[in-house]
């Protein structure tokens, strides 16, 4: 009979792995948004050659024009330098011109004074000299005098930029030190020229460092292409040692040969590699395992068949029909455990969600009352008293509790007894399955996990492929299966306990992401 088995309604997320009317959210958007685009759809296709030369000679010509505006204030300043200097020589000049009669300050002029003062064919010369009570000494009276031209400050010549007719000049002023006037101020002395000379030597400066970039920047661009080139070059290289490999070859790339820059990325390609290599393989042993196992149903069907026609009476054909249909019903489970391997070895990880254990073994389980109940064994289910999450396939979780369970009423007498069972250990979820048949071997329970191997003397019918499915699918949840004695097994008590481990669900998900 039936032991605290029961069902329970399914709940959790839908088919998509959102609870039922959840929202889309904006990745499932650009997926929709993806697939309306047509199978074939892809971006533009980079180069990475012109990435690097948009960024390095991008900024370099935005730069460019810059460095020209601030060549161009340099050159106005170093133009000045020699200029201010004379400038400040013709103060002196002039202040020399200036002596003291009856206390009051007048001008005499040397002729080689006046002649230095003079104006020439490229520069415009204006002075300006006041007295000790602002009187006008002498020189161009429609010179103005500098703006915030405050204190007087003896001895110390000030610069600055103004207009005089018209013209854009330097001016240069001081006031005279030595000139002792009693109530009074002392002699300031303005003198200015115009900024022809400045003006020529500021764009002798610009030309002499603005036209060689115009060689040079043509030059630096080519040499920036030929670097990168050069650059690339290993690229390239690997690029025609991958094409030139032969179909079956998944070795490593050898790192050592690619520089340090690209090594991650040849890294991330040898592990690709290793993967397919381990796919390529499961694949070539799936084929091999199907080819050999299917030989005997197969060759088992032919001989019916021909037995079949073979048969004159009525009985013995309904005999070899019978026996067809025993060979083609294990012909067809062998595939479908084959193919359920192969999916266990490769599984979709985009299928992982959280299952409840206990849900889960409850309804997995239900479907196998009528097989135990026809068998005359006792098939129950303990529950765990709290929910058991773990991070997971349902799909394949199911196919594992499947084959613990079919192997477990297979080999359990009649009369006998099959457990399910759910638990929570610490931070760990517990899968077990516990049956009260012949059990293993300590020596064979390592073994009975190899693909199509079967404990000697057995007498039931198998492929020997359950556990190994088994296996494979707890290996891809990182869960752990164990084969042990039944809790509170008596001296002499047989069957076996199969027990599956699963990590938390907190280092699964992770592990997923």
């Amino acid at each position: 009979m039936l032991r605290r088995l029961r069902t329970r309604a399914p709940a959790g997320p839908g088919p998509d792995g959102r609870p039922s009317g959840a929202p889309l959210n904006q990745e499932a958007l650009d997926a929709l948004q993806a697939g309306s685009r047509g199978p074939n759809f892809a971006p533009p296709q980079r180069s990475l050659l012109g990435e690097i030369l948009d960024w390095m000679l991008a900024p370099l010509f935005l730069l460019w024009p810059m460095s020209v505006a601030i060549t161009y204030v340099v050159a106005q300043n170093i133009a000045n330098v020699p200029y201010d200097q004379g400038l400040a020589n013709s103060l002196r000049l002039l202040s020399h011109q200036v002596h003291l009669e009856n206390g009051r300050a007048v001008l005499r002029f040397t002729d080689g004074a006046r002649d230095a003062l003079r104006a020439n064919e490229t520069e415009s010369v204006f002075w300006l000299a006041l007295g000790n009570h602002g009187e006008f000494l002498g020189g161009d009276q429609a010179l103005r005098l500098p703006a915030g031209i405050g204190m007087p400050q003896p001895g110390k010549v000030f610069y600055t930029d103004d207009t005089a007719r018209g013209f854009g000049v330097r001016l240069a002023y001081t006031w005279i030190l030595d000139l002792d006037v009693p109530d009074g101020q002392p002699v300031l002395l303005v003198v200015a020229e115009t900024m022809e000379k400045r003006t020529a030597l500021a764009n002798s400066i610009i030309k002499g460092v603005i036209i060689p970039q115009f060689a040079v920047l043509p030059v630096a661009v080519l040499l920036v292409w030929f670097g990168l080139t050069r650059g690339v070059a290993p690229l390239n290289a690997l690029q025609q040692r991958l094409r030139a490999r032969r179909p079956n070859d998944l070795s490593p790339i050898d790192e050592h040969a690619a520089p340090s820059e690209i090594a991650p990325l040849v890294g991330a390609m040898n592990d690709l590699l290793d993967r397919l290599s381990a796919n390529v393989t499961a694949h070539r042993r799936f084929v091999a395992d199907a080819a050999h196992q299917l030989k005997t149903p197969l060759a088992g069907l032919r001989t019916q068949a021909e037995l079949a026609l073979q048969d004159a009476s009525p009985d013995e054909m309904q005999s070899s029909l019978r026996q067809l249909v025993t060979v083609s019903e294990r012909a067809t489970r062998l595939v479908n455990q084959l193919l359920l391997l192969a999916r266990a070895e490769h599984p979709d990880t985009s299928g992982m969600a959280v299952c409840n254990l206990n849900d889960l073994a409850s309804q997995t389980a239900m479907p196998w009352v009528s097989q135990a109940l026809a068998s005359k064994i006792d098939l129950g289910f303990e529950e765990a008293p709290h929910p058991v999450s773990i991070h997971g396939n349902p799909i394949l979780l199911a196919e594992l509790l499947n084959n613990l369970i079919d192997n477990a009423l297979r080999y359990t007498p009649r009369g006998g007894w099959v457990t399910v069972r759910a638990a929570q250990k610490g931070e760990h979820a517990l899968l077990e399955v516990e049956d009260s048949g012949p059990g293993i071997a300590p020596a064979e329970r390592a073994r009975v996990f190899d693909r199509f191997y079967r404990v000697l003397g057995t007498q039931s019918d198998g492929s020997g492929l359950g556990l190994a499915i088994v296996r494979e699918i707890a290996q891809k949840h990182r869960a752990e299966v164990e084969i042990a004695d039944p809790s509170g097994a008596a001296p002499g008590h047989t069957g076996t306990l199969i027990r599956v481990t699963f990590p938390p669900m907190s280092a699964t998900a992770e592990t997923e992401t």
